[in-house]
């Protein structure tokens, strides 16, 4: 054990012992890309909670405890926390327990009640998210201009290392001007609350009625911005296939909840901010497998490019497709290996 992993070993103990947990047995728990550690915590009276430790508690630890607390005022589910230490990094949880909507239909079970559910708790968070929140929370604001810089990963880490150079100034350039064009008439629309990572992975089952059976775990890196990104972050999923069938009654559903809204427009802002999504995670899919040597994140490059080439095909992306035409060729784009040096 190196001497920081020592240290915070004995913080996290000493945050245990000031909340009565020193006899708690630790159960790590399976994470996910951040760097954020969770474990479970048994109780002597066979009760768990959830210890957080992170490593960026300004960027994560306090945004998690503002928002959930916005998020539980308007009546959605989100872990109680019952003991923080912002300073280091550490917070006592609910428990929610081991049913995501991930291994849920990953046994079996049907997808339909599990995607209403997530539809549902979209649609509570669009209607009742409280006026001035998003200022008062100081929520980053996703405009074209956050989404341009987002999507230049894209430029920095994947096409380097499939084009063998990097892009100039002027197709760098270019990839801004196109992304720009249809990005604009996305974002002039009326915002609201972007989770952001709004999957199954990150939503729980709960015994609890309407909107509250989705339990939400991951919203700290919420922002300000197009409705429709949440919902086609939920049905255009990285990791899982959703029947066109299935994705096509949610989309419906939610219109349905807002009679006023423009349904046309709506449908073109998830098919850019699918692609905008997309461009960035095949990314950081190939980041981390030559950054970090995660070469499990590559098995889902094939779906992901199969979702962005499909949005690619609608005429509100033809300035992005063409781009894409122009610069990388096709047999590129989905056919990446990791060397098995690294």
């Amino acid at each position: 054990m190196t001497d920081v992993t020592a240290a915070r070993q004995a913080g996290i103990a000493a945050f245990l012992a000031a909340n009565g947990l020193s006899d708690a047995v630790r159960q790590p728990l399976a994470g996910d890309a951040s760097a954020r550690r969770y474990e479970r915590l048994r109780k002597a009276d066979g009760g768990t909670l959830i210890l957080v430790d992170t490593p960026a508690p300004a960027e994560d630890l306090v945004p998690f405890i503002a928002i959930g607390a916005e998020l539980a005022a308007i009546g959605l589910s989100v872990p109680a926390v019952l003991a923080a230490d912002v300073e280091r990094g550490l917070a006592i949880q609910d428990d929610f327990g081991s049913e995501t909507f991930s291994r849920l239909l990953a046994d079996g079970a049907d997808p339909q009640p599990l995607y209403e559910m997530a539809t549902d708790a979209l649609i509570a968070i669009h209607r009742g998210w409280p006026e001035g929140a998003a200022q008062r929370l100081a929520l980053p604001v996703y405009d074209p201009d956050l989404f341009i810089t987002q999507t230049r990963l894209f430029l920095d880490a994947y096409m380097p290392v499939v084009l063998g150079r990097p892009l100039s100034e002027e197709n760098r350039s270019a990839f801004d001007t196109a992304w720009r064009t249809v990005l604009e008439p996305v974002c002039a629309g009326a915002p609201s609350l972007l989770l952001r990572d709004y999957h199954v992975d990150n939503l729980m089952r709960l015994d609890r009625p309407g909107a509250k059976a989705a339990g939400l775990i991951d919203f700290q890196s919420a922002g300000w911005g197009p409705r429709a990104y949440d919902l086609v972050s939920l049905l255009e999923d990285a990791r899982r296939d959703v029947a066109p069938a299935l994705a096509g009654a949610m989309v419906d559903r939610y219109l349905a909840a807002f009679p006023d809204s423009d349904a046309a427009a709506f449908r073109r802002a998830m098919a850019v901010l699918g692609a905008v999504r997309h461009t960035r995670i095949v990314a950081i899919f190939v980041r981390l497998a030559l950054g970090q040597g995660r070469r499990s994140y590559l098995v889902h490059l094939p779906r992901v490019w199969r979702l962005l080439e499909a949005q690619l095909a609608k005429p509100e992306l033809a300035p992005v497709a063409g781009w894409f035409d122009r610069h990388l060729p096709p047999a590129a784009r989905a056919a990446f290996v990791v060397p098995e040096t690294i």
